[in-house]
């Protein structure tokens, strides 16, 4: 028995250690090209934002890596973890559960299938970013959390894109439901019979119905809500401006994390110089400016997603397509689970059909297909936008429809602006009896679209008659004022273009509509204005509210609270007793909205609100400011504006002091003009600073006060600018 025991602990012993050490061994490394020196100059200003020069295009995006991880190698990390598959040995369950769609999706074959067609130019940039990574991570062994995880390659990189391009039009929403066997929440469109379209400003009310009850379980932890998305996006043409024309970049991310803005300008010689911000895994911005021209993005909803059910054959192996029994192609894999100080080694197999990934639930086998599958040319058109001295040559790449989804709001230097619902919208076929909102039969190949519909057929306006252009994550049929908008009807329904409206939407198209000259004064009242408009689910919050009645049994603190909501102003400014009781109440109702979800219970959540604010400030009405915080480091900032205002806070953490501490809405804000005879001209603000985890940094907090004073820092973009506003200079290479 004593020998037993032994035995049994060196056992013991043993698969602990094959459990503590097996991932790395598994995991396959990288083969980075060699043999290929990089050399970069990183100029950081006062605020830190680093300025990064190179002798060519390669060079810069090397530099760029360098940069971003030292201020922020911990998500840059995460990062390439996710692009290669092994997240789940950092960040245990979540983790997993990205890297369980990160072969769903088959995102490294996406990588190994058209990484090698892009341009030279191109790949170069995701080399030398690879290498840049490589670098730091050389330079810095004690910083690397994983073990194995570098080298990386530029297909590494590539393999990242190809992962997190479809969660920006909400395949996290399919997949999730799918994966937990719960019913698709679909958004209703005009094609559906006897569904309203959104009340648009200046159209005539319509009866209107109940957003179709379905659940949600969120898969991708990838640090974006969808149901709390938002951004704003302003462009003015000069005869409105005042002679100026401005582009206001106003994009709602998660403050920290892989999806969070990092901050930065890239010059070469070889004619790449832009001012923006890029997320973590990225060598180019992906909003911002250059000399000439600039462009920013809102997040936009179309139905860019179509869900097959599939019928199997008795071994659950085969699909009929066309009366034809078709093998499923089938794969396993093997998802690392972090679990403690040992790493779970779990197998799941990856199906898919000719449709795309299938996942299988109780309820059956369901495909998915979806905009953009299988493509990766986005690495490419980014890149080339970076570089477009014209709105033709800007044009010429969004035309492409390489990158799936966004809305682009665009300004340059001779007074043009433009909006593009960019979308590579399925090419659905006309007049086939089928409902595209719903789940479709698998087993009909006319049903299965190829390709995206044209280009010249997507919403789009240029130099609207009123001078000015928004998106605030709404339809595009409000974009540029009455007289200039673009008549829904004349889109077919079949390509799924969301007709929602936000607050947002309504305050900015309102506010827009009624200002004269759109200087930089008034567009700042615009943009940091925090009313809501008495529409759509806020009032429907507060018609609802005007029917409760109290009980006189109830607790006394809900029919006081009742009473003061009844009173409030309608505005997030932090001024008037209700503020802080509207904050707590109406998020959940926008949350549902944009989610199409059921209406919340109004009584239940005022009493939670009330229950909030008694329990932790022991009244109803303290100042908004003392609920709402701007929290880092030693850092403690009021903060004013809500959910779907204009001035964005729209997602917190609930502290252990009852305090909210923001953590996704207005972050990186860009305000770019062009006057005539002058070179252009940026301010920008992030809420910490670009150093966002390096406690020890000066940079790690020094944005916070400008940035809840409604204040902007000079981007110093042109050379003689920065040298008088360096603080520090580094030379980098990877030359041994």
């Amino acid at each position: 028995m004593k020998r037993g025991g032994i035995a049994l602990v060196a056992v013991g012993c043993l698969a602990f250690t094959v459990l503590a050490t097996w991932e790395p061994f598994f995991a396959s490394a990288a083969n980075p090209p060699a043999g290929r020196v990089y050399s970069a100059e990183i100029i950081r200003d006062d605020f830190g934002v680093p300025h990064i020069y190179g002798k060519t295009d390669a060079d810069a995006a090397f530099g760029v890596a360098v940069a971003h991880a030292e201020d922020d190698f911990f998500t840059l990390q995460d990062v390439v973890a996710m692009a290669r598959g092994r997240y789940g040995a950092i960040a245990g369950e979540d983790g997993a559960k990205i890297d369980y769609v990160y072969h769903l999706i088959d995102a490294r074959g996406t990588a190994e299938a058209n990484y090698p067609k892009l341009p030279e130019d191109t790949r170069a940039l995701f080399e030398a970013y690879a290498a840049g990574l490589n670098h730091y991570a050389q330079q810095r062994p004690d910083e690397v959390k994983l073990a194995n995880l570098f080298p990386v390659a530029g297909i590494d990189v590539a393999a990242g894109f190809a992962l997190r391009q479809p969660f920006f039009f909400g395949l996290d929403s399919v997949i999730g439901p799918l994966v937990a066997g719960e019913d698709l929440r679909r958004e209703h469109g005009p094609d559906i019979p006897g569904f309203p379209r959104e009340q648009l400003p200046g159209s005539v009310p319509e009866k209107q119905s109940a957003p179709a009850q379905a659940s949600r379980t969120l898969v991708l932890p990838l640090g974006e809500d969808a149901e709390h998305m938002g951004s704003n996006a302003f462009a003015v043409a000069p005869e409105k401006g005042g002679g100026t024309t401005t582009l206001i970049s106003n994009s709602h991310q998660p403050l920290r994390g892989g999806v969070a803005w990092y901050e930065l300008v890239v010059e070469s010689e070889e004619g790449w110089h832009f001012a923006g911000a890029n997320f973590p895994g990225s060598p180019f911005p992906f909003l911002g400016h250059n000399e000439h021209l600039g462009w920013t993005n809102t997040v936009n909803t179309p139905d860019m997603i179509d869900v097959y059910q599939l019928e199997l054959d008795e071994t659950g192996t085969r699909y009929k397509l066309d009366g034809e029994w078709r093998d499923l192609e089938s794969a396993w894999v093997t998802l690392p689970v972090k679990l403690g100080p040992v790493v779970l080694p779990i197998r799941r197999e990856v199906l898919r059909s000719v449709h795309g990934p299938v996942i299988r639930n109780d309820k059956g086998a369901f495909a998915v297909r979806y905009g953009g599958i299988g493509r990766l040319e986005q690495l490419d058109a980014y890149y080339r936008l970076n570089k477009a001295t014209s709105f033709a040559e800007w044009e010429a790449q969004i035309s492409r429809l390489a990158i799936p989804s966004t809305n682009f709001i665009y300004a340059d230097q001779d007074g043009t602006i433009a909006y593009v619902y960019n979308a590579a919208l399925p090419n659905r076929p006309e007049g086939v009896e089928a409902n595209w909102r719903s789940v479709l039969p698998g087993d009909r190949s006319d049903l299965v679209w190829q390709g995206a519909v044209d280009y010249e057929a997507l919403p789009r306006i240029v130099n609207p008659a009123s001078g000015w252009l928004y998106n605030s994550n709404n339809t595009p049929f409000t974009a540029a004022g009455a007289g200039s908008d673009l008549d829904p009807d004349a889109f077919s329904p079949v390509m799924g273009i969301e007709l929602k409206q936000t607050n947002r939407s309504r305050r900015a198209y309102q506010l827009l509509t009624e200002a004269g000259v759109l200087d930089r004064a008034a567009l700042e009242r615009i943009k940091y204005d925090t009313g809501y408009a008495r529409e759509g689910y806020v009032a429907r919050l507060f018609d609802a509210l005007d029917t409760v009645d109290v009980i006189p049994a109830e607790a006394k603190e809900f029919g006081e609270a009742v009473e003061l909501l009844r009173t409030w102003d309608f505005t997030a400014d932090g001024q008037g007793r209700a503020d802080a009781l509207a904050l707590l109440v109406i998020r959940d109702f926008m949350s549902a909205d944009y989610g199409n979800r059921p209406f919340p219970d109004v009584r239940e959540k005022v009493q939670a609100a009330a229950d909030h604010l008694v329990t932790h400030f022991g009244r109803l009405d303290p100042p908004m400011a003392e609920l709402l915080r701007l929290r880092q480091g030693d850092l403690d900032l009021p903060l004013d504006g809500g959910s779907d205002t204009l001035r964005a806070s729209t997602t917190w953490d609930v502290d252990d002091d009852g305090r909210l501490s923001l953590k996704h809405g207005d972050s990186f804000i860009q305000w770019v003009e062009w006057q005539k005879g002058k070179r252009v001209f940026s301010r920008s603000i992030q809420p910490f600073g670009s150093a966002t985890t390096r406690p020890e940094s000066p940079h790690y907090t020094d944005q916070m006060q400008l940035f809840v004073e409604h204040k902007l820092k000079p981007v110093h973009f042109w050379r003689d600018d920065v040298m008088a506003n360096a603080i520090k200079r580094t030379n980098v290479t990877n030359a041994s």
